[in-house]
C-alpha cells in the first residue's frame, strides 16, 4: 500500500549541498503531512523539517534554519529536502515520513507522526558530512 523511498544521500564536505528525495506511492503527497527526520548514532531522532498537507506551511528545526528547504512536487508525488551549507553535525540517517494532517505542522516534527498505524516511514538515506 503505502511506500516511501528516500534517495540522494551521500558523502559531502562541510559546506556542501545535497538534495534528498522521497518518492511516495500508495498515497498522494497533498493528502498527507510530510516530514524529514534524522537520527545519528547515540542520539535520539529529531524532526528536521515538515510540510503541511493543507496549506504548505513549513517547519524547520533551529539547527537547520536558513540551510535546509523542504518542498514537494505533487505531480511527481515526491518530496524533497534541499540541504545547503552542510555541517558535520548534520551527519545522520535521514528518513521521510507521512501522516494524516496535523492541526499544526510543528506537531509533525516536534511530536512526530502519530503512532496509530496511519504513519509511514521510509528506510532512510545516509548523509555523511566530513572533510
Amino acid at each position: 500500500q503505502v511506500q516511501l523511498v528516500e534517495s540522494g544521500g551521500g558523502l559531502v564536505q562541510p559546506g556542501g549541498s545535497l538534495r534528498l528525495s522521497c518518492a511516495a506511492s500508495g498515497f498522494t503527497l497533498d493528502s498527507s503531512d510530510i516530514g524529514w527526520f534524522r537520527r545519528a548514532p547515540g542520539k535520539e531522532r529529531e524532526g528536521v523539517s515538515c510540510i503541511s498537507s493543507r496549506d504548505g506551511s513549513t517547519y524547520y528545526a533551529d539547527s537547520v534554519k536558513g540551510r535546509f528547504t523542504i518542498s514537494r512536487d505533487n505531480a511527481k508525488n515526491t518530496a524533497y529536502l534541499q540541504m545547503n551549507n552542510l555541517k558535520p553535525e548534520d551527519t545522520a540517517v535521514y528518513y521521510c515520513a507521512r501522516d494524516r494532517p496535523h492541526p499544526s505542522v510543528q506537531n509533525m516534527c516536534v511530536l512526530g507522526p502519530r503512532r496509530d498505524g496511519g504513519d509511514y516511514w521510509g528506510q532512510g538515506t545516509q548523509v555523511t558530512v566530513s572533510s
